[in-house]
């Protein structure tokens, strides 16, 4: 597999982590945009951080990470689904942006917002500034501020690949001993902040962790596949049209010379309808898809 995610344990303290590295899914995205290669490493990055959640949750829907800014790079959103299927886009000025511009200059005053929208169950939504160097720092941030679960991330991309390192320290149960059950956890954070960009890109995942961790009890658990697809479709770009009202459907045919093209941003996909189609999904009150695929 080129896009997978994988757990591993501590035996020995109360520490999980997961690896993510994508390739495939990585170059589908930056392949529907010509995106600056700050943006693509933004977006890459951002990529490998919802791969890494989505990992850590254990419930069936979708994770949104969007992030928002008044700068060149006004939005970051990435979706990943509890089946393993990740999309994303960026929205950016690119006379604004620099070869090497940093995140703080790209998305000033930003903000960055989680949501988990389970396919049963209540929506939530977590937001938090986007204080830091690095995506990796912001995460951080919000896992500190929002949640219970001390939790670090370690990100890298390079528009080629995206690769995430996830810590997170769990419930005692190992170590029932506060300071011990630190010690273990900045051990943990000592080590894993000694890797080099070049080795979270280049090394496969047993020899990162040996070469981090060869003194720790470790277990590694199977991979779990990742893959790029979006979600757009002909029945959700008739959905949208339907939600006009007829009249304004019908007008909006009209303006443009008798028919209308619906785009996917995430993957350029386009959906025609014509008058003959907007009728079809008015009839008797229903907004059955019409049997034409035509894209």
């Amino acid at each position: 597999m080129s896009d997978f995610s994988q757990r591993f344990l501590f035996d020995d303290s109360d520490i999980r982590g997961e690896l993510v590295g994508l390739t495939d899914s990585y170059s589908h995205v930056l392949a529907k945009h010509a995106y600056p290669q700050p943006v693509a490493q933004l977006l890459g990055e951002l990529l490998a951080a919802a791969s890494l959640l989505i990992g850590t949750l254990k419930f069936e829907g979708l994770l949104i990470l969007q992030a928002r800014s008044s700068g060149a790079v006004p939005l970051l959103m990435v979706e990943c689904s509890s089946e393993g299927e990740l999309r994303g886009i960026a929205r950016y000025n690119a006379e604004q942006i620099g070869a090497d511009a940093s995140l703080r200059e790209l998305m000033p005053d930003g903000v960055l917002a989680i949501t988990v929208d389970p396919k049963a169950g209540q929506r939530y939504q977590g937001i938090v500034d986007l204080e830091g160097d690095t995506l990796a720092d912001c995460l951080t941030n919000y896992f500190n501020t929002s949640e219970q679960l001390s939790t670090r991330f370690w990100l890298s991309a390079d528009g080629q690949c995206a690769r995430g390192l996830l810590l997170q320290q769990l419930p005692a149960d190992r170590l029932k001993d506060d300071d011990e059950r630190e010690a273990s956890w900045q051990h943990a954070l000592a080590l894993a902040d000694t890797v080099k960009t070049e080795e979270l890109l280049g090394l496969d995942n047993e020899t990162l962790l040996h070469r981090l961790y060869h003194q720790e009890a470790l277990r590694l658990f199977d991979p779990r596949a990742l893959q790029f697809r979006c979600s757009c479709s002909r029945e959700r770009s008739s959905r949208a049209l339907v939600s006009l009202g007829q009249e304004d459907a019908e007008a909006l045919v009209q303006e443009h010379g008798g028919s209308v093209e619906i785009d996917c941003q995430f993957c350029n996909q386009r959906y025609l309808f014509d008058a003959a189609d907007v009728l079809q999904l008015f009839i008797d009150g229903s907004s059955e898809v019409p049997s034409d695929t035509r894209h």
